[in-house]
């Protein structure tokens, strides 16, 4: 059985190893990254493939005769025509739930960012003008404290429920909006309101919701003007979900304090991103999940998840 890794440089730059592979496959590769025009050459006689962002068409997957199994070393599963593989009987499985901590850590890093601007100020201090300064502190922009401040999550899933306690934990008060109709026994600090009423009520809100048709540039000019003028935005769900030159627009105009993101629209972004251009935002190169302790929990589900198809009791299957 022949297993070929895509594009297994993001996963593991050096610090993890593959070596486990040997145990269970014949034969593995593992190609830092793949161009979509070398993806049929380099996985034409693999068993199993294996991929983070490297796209999966219809058209690509038609062409791999021998391949029964895909697994991503990844959450989300878009870039695999997750229809075309049960078409063609080949089995998918994601990596789910790994990287919950840290994307709610991060959350509150980019909102600790925007209203203590932390870095601002040890780049002041730095550059000596604590030192010459005739008084015995200063300060370069607003600053904000938390507590007591409306903190609205749209969708509630594992991560949203995470943020939710570290939010709680900053005295702050906590209202969410979800689709998903289950029980939410045990958040008895959450207030559950409607998608207006979390809107129009937060203080800071922090998207936690999948990329679908009808998330797609929710957050638009007319989202942001129910929203309290001068609050704060935080997007490490998908990029697509703002509108961004909407987003934009607001923050020049002084209807958003800041945005802070972790996903844009295109990543890397293109060179007039409308977001990269202005110090009203905080922006991350996608790293929520990267932690070394995430990317070993990664790699641990992953095994699990090629032992499964291996013995033929595939786990995490999406289709």
């Amino acid at each position: 059985m022949k297993l070929v890794i895509l594009d297994g440089y993001t996963e593991n730059p050096g610090d993890l190893s593959w070596d486990w592979l040997k145990d269970l496959v014949d034969e593995y590769t593992v190609y830092d990254k793949t161009p979509e025009n070398l993806i049929v050459e380099r996985a034409k006689d693999a068993d199993i493939l294996v991929t983070n962002k490297t796209p999966l068409t219809r058209e690509t997957l038609s062409s791999l005769k021998k391949l029964r199994y895909i697994s991503t070393l990844a959450t989300g599963y878009n870039v695999i025509d997750i229809e075309a593989a049960t078409e063609l009987g080949i089995t998918v499985s994601n990596i789910p739930a790994y990287s919950t901590d840290g994307v709610a850590q991060l959350v509150f890093a980019l909102l600790l960012e925007m209203v203590n601007s932390v870095a601002v100020h040890n780049d002041s201090v730095k550059k000596g003008e604590w030192a010459s300064s005739e008084h015995f502190c200063y300060w370069k922009t607003p600053l904000t404290e938390l507590s007591g401040k409306i903190f609205g999550i749209i969708g509630f899933g594992k991560i949203g429920s995470a943020v939710a306690a570290i939010a709680n934990a900053f005295k702050m008060k906590v209202i969410a909006y979800s689709p998903n109709t289950r029980s939410y026994d045990g958040f008895g600090s959450v207030n559950f309101l409607s998608l207006e009423e979390v809107i129009a009520a937060s203080d800071v809100i922090s998207l936690h919701c999948p990329l679908t048709e009808s998330t797609k540039g929710l957050v638009n000019m007319d989202f942001i003007r129910k929203m309290k003028k001068g609050a704060y935005i935080i997007n490490t769900s998908r990029g697509p979900v703002l509108n961004e030159a909407d987003v934009r627009k607001a923050l020049d105009e002084g209807l958003l304090a800041g945005v802070g993101a972790d996903v844009l629209s295109t990543e890397p972004p293109a060179s007039d991103n409308p977001l990269t251009s202005t110090d009203k935002t905080v922006i991350t190169p996608h790293i929520a999940w990267a932690s070394l302790e995430a990317r070993t929990r990664l790699m641990n589900i992953f095994k699990s998840n090629v032992e499964g198809f291996v013995n033929g009791k595939p786990v995490n299957c999406v289709n």
